[in-house]
């Protein structure tokens, strides 16, 4: 990847297009932003991947980030990033979900490339 400075920020090209990044939101992603969403839907994947081997995929997964800490005092640094799994289509046992909570965030790549720096709090429930 490549970014090019603009006026308020920088930004990238993907397959998918421009992607803007700026410490102001309104002109583009904020780089917290863009943390969080990775850390989301990273997981989210790989909870999707799970179910689906297991054979019993969710009809829908929504990731509700509940709170993100940042530490003021240090630069605005995220400590603290809480996600909320809504799931539906399915219901397991609490006992069940747990393991699939914890593979998850096991197999997720960017829960792991911040477990020392950032603290992850997964909820979850079900709906119909």
């Amino acid at each position: 990847m490549k970014f090019e400075m603009t006026e308020n920020g920088f930004q990238t090209e993907t397959s998918y297009g421009t992607l803007q990044i700026s410490g102001n939101d309104e002109f583009g992603f904020r780089p917290y932003q863009l943390l969080v969403s990775s850390i989301a839907v990273c997981s989210g994947g790989v909870m999707r991947k799970i179910l689906e081997r297991k054979r019993i995929p969710a009809k829908n997964i929504t990731i509700d980030i509940k709170e993100v800490y940042r530490n003021e005092e240090k630069a605005s640094r995220v400590e603290r990033i809480h996600m909320h799994f809504i799931i539906e289509g399915i219901e397991l046992s609490n006992v069940q979900m747990d393991k699939i909570m914890e593979v998850t965030a096991n197999n997720c790549s960017m829960v792991q490339s911040v477990k020392d720096s950032i603290e992850v709090i997964e909820t979850y429930e079900f709906v119909n």
